[in-house]
C-alpha cells in the first residue's frame, strides 16, 4: 500500500505542474511573443528489472520538462520577411517625405507664373503694374525654391536624429540579447524560466530584424550568436559579448555603417531592416537636394544673365534679378532687384517701349527646361513611392504568412487548452482518489492488527 501512496502522490505532483502550465498558457493567450508550454510526463519504471515481484510494479510518474513549441525555420522566416518589410516600410517613408518637400511649395506652377508675367510685360513693357506682377512672380519663385530647398534640408536633418535613434535601439536590443544569452547558460533546461528566456531571445531578435537584417545561429543552451549584414557580416552578438554599431554620413550625404568589438572597427552593410531603409532613403534625398540646387543655381544665372544683356526703363543696363547662397542650405534664392523699372525688357539701344530682351526670357524658358525638371523630379519620386508601397503591400503579406505559420505551432489554441485542462483536472482529481484508496486501506490493515 505504502508503493500505491507513492504513486499516486507522483502522478499528483505531475499533474499539479500540467494543470499550472496550462493554466499559464491560457494567462498568456494573447501576450505578444508567448509560446505554448507543455508539460512532459514520463513513467518512473524500476530499476531493478523485471521479475516476478515486480511484473506491473512501477513506481509511477514524474515531470521531466516543461518543453517549448516552436521552429527555429518558421521563426527564421519571420526574421527575413520581417526585415525585407521593414527596409521597404522605411524607404518609403522617406519618399513620402521627398514627396511632400517637392509639391508643398507648388515650385512648378510658380516657375511657370514668373515666365507668363514676362510674356505679359511684353504687350507693354512700360506698364509699371505688368513690371510689379513680374517681380511679384519673381519673389513667389525665390520663395517656392528656398521653401522647397528647406523642406528637404529638414527632411535630411531628421534622418540623421532617426538614424542615430535606430542606431541605439540596435545596440539596446544587442546589450539584451547578450543578458538573456547569460540567463539561457544558467538556465536548466526544460523549465519554466528557460522557456521564458527562450521566448525573450525570439522577441528580441524579431525586434532586431526590423532593425537590420540578422543571420542568427543557436548553441545547445539556445544561445543566439547574430551576424548583421548577411551571414558573412559583422558578429555583433556572440554569447554574453555585444558589440556596439555606429554611423557616419559624408558631406554627398551617404550614410556609412560600423561595428566596433573592443578596437577591432568592422563595416556594416545592411541589407534589411530599417537601417537599408534609411540608406536609400540618405541616397534620395541627397539627390534629390543636389537635383533641386541645380535647377536653383541654373535658373538664377539664366535670369540674371537675361537681365545682364538688356536695358531696363531708364536705360541702364540690367541688374541681377536674383541671388542664391548655398551657405544658407539647399536651393536658398532671394530677390535681389526691388525696383520694378530696373527689369530689362528692352535690347541695347532699344528704348523704352522696346520688348526684344524679354523674348529672351521665353528662349531661357525652353532652353532652362525649368519646370519639366521640377515635373521630372517630382514624377519619378512619386513612381518610386508608388513601386515601393506596392513591394511593401506584397511583404506585409508574405511576412502575416511567416508569423501565422509560427504561430500555429507556437501560439495558444484555447480550445485545447480548456480541453487539457479538463484532462489533467480529472487525471489530478483520479489521483487524489489514489491516494486515498491508499489510505483507506492502510488504516483498514491497521485496525485489524
Amino acid at each position: 500500500m505504502s508503493d500505491m501512496l507513492a504513486i499516486g502522490a507522483s502522478g499528483l505532483r505531475a499533474y499539479q505542474v500540467a494543470l499550472n502550465t496550462v493554466s499559464e498558457n491560457i494567462a498568456n493567450a494573447g501576450t505578444a511573443g508567448y509560446s505554448r508550454r507543455t508539460t512532459n510526463i514520463k513513467e518512473v519504471a524500476s530499476i531493478g528489472g523485471v521479475s516476478a515481484q515486480s511484473i506491473g510494479s512501477g513506481e509511477g510518474a514524474a515531470v521531466v520538462g516543461v518543453q517549448r513549441a516552436g521552429d527555429m525555420f518558421k521563426q527564421a522566416e519571420v526574421l527575413s520577411s520581417g526585415a525585407d518589410l521593414a527596409k521597404t516600410s522605411t524607404s518609403v517613408g522617406w519618399l513620402d517625405r521627398i514627396e511632400t518637400s517637392l509639391s508643398g511649395s507648388v515650385l512648378g506652377t510658380r516657375l511657370s507664373s514668373f515666365f507668363t508675367s514676362a510674356t505679359t510685360l511684353a504687350g507693354d513693357p512700360t506698364s509699371t503694374a505688368a513690371r510689379s506682377a513680374m517681380l511679384e512672380s519673381a519673389s513667389g519663385v525665390a520663395s517656392a525654391f528656398s521653401e522647397t530647398g528647406a523642406s528637404l534640408d529638414r527632411v535630411s536633418a531628421d534622418l540623421d536624429t532617426t538614424t542615430r535613434d535606430t542606431v541605439s535601439s540596435l545596440n539596446s536590443l544587442a546589450a539584451t540579447l547578450a543578458r538573456i544569452n547569460t540567463g539561457l547558460g544558467r538556465a536548466a533546461a526544460g523549465t519554466a524560466g528557460n522557456a521564458a528566456l527562450l521566448d525573450q531571445r525570439d522577441q528580441t531578435l524579431e525586434a532586431m530584424s526590423a532593425l537590420t537584417d540578422v543571420n542568427v545561429s543557436y548553441d545547445n543552451a539556445g544561445r543566439a550568436s547574430v551576424h548583421v549584414g548577411g551571414s558573412g557580416g559583422p558578429l555583433l552578438v556572440d554569447g554574453n559579448t555585444a558589440a556596439t554599431v555606429g554611423y557616419s554620413r559624408n558631406s554627398a550625404g551617404t550614410i556609412a555603417f560600423r561595428v566596433l568589438t573592443g578596437v577591432t572597427e568592422s563595416t556594416l552593410t545592411p541589407v534589411g531592416g530599417a537601417l537599408a531603409g534609411i540608406v536609400d532613403g540618405a541616397q534620395r534625398i541627397a539627390d534629390a537636394r543636389v537635383q533641386l540646387q541645380g535647377i536653383a543655381q541654373n535658373f538664377v544665372d539664366g535670369v540674371n544673365a537675361v537681365q545682364a544683356g538688356g536695358r531696363d526703363l531708364d536705360n541702364n543696363s540690367g541688374a541681377a534679378m536674383f541671388a542664391i547662397d548655398p551657405s544658407q542650405g539647399t536651393a536658398q534664392v532671394s530677390v535681389t532687384l526691388d525696383d520694378p523699372r530696373g527689369i530689362a525688357a528692352a535690347a541695347v539701344g532699344g528704348g523704352q517701349r522696346d520688348n526684344s530682351n524679354l523674348a529672351a526670357f521665353a528662349s531661357l524658358r525652353t532652353t532652362g527646361n525649368y519646370e519639366n525638371n521640377v515635373v521630372d523630379m517630382t514624377t519619378t519620386n512619386a513612381s518610386a513611392l508608388a513601386q515601393r508601397k506596392s513591394v511593401a503591400d506584397a511583404q506585409q503579406t508574405i511576412r502575416d504568412t511567416a508569423v501565422s505559420a509560427r504561430d500555429s505551432l507556437s501560439g495558444v489554441d484555447l480550445d485545447t487548452e480548456a480541453v487539457d485542462l479538463m484532462r489533467f483536472q480529472q487525471a489530478y482529481s483520479a489521483t487524489s482518489r489514489v491516494i486515498q484508496v491508499a489510505r483507506d486501506t492502510i488504516q483498514s490493515i491497521i485496525d485489524i492488527r
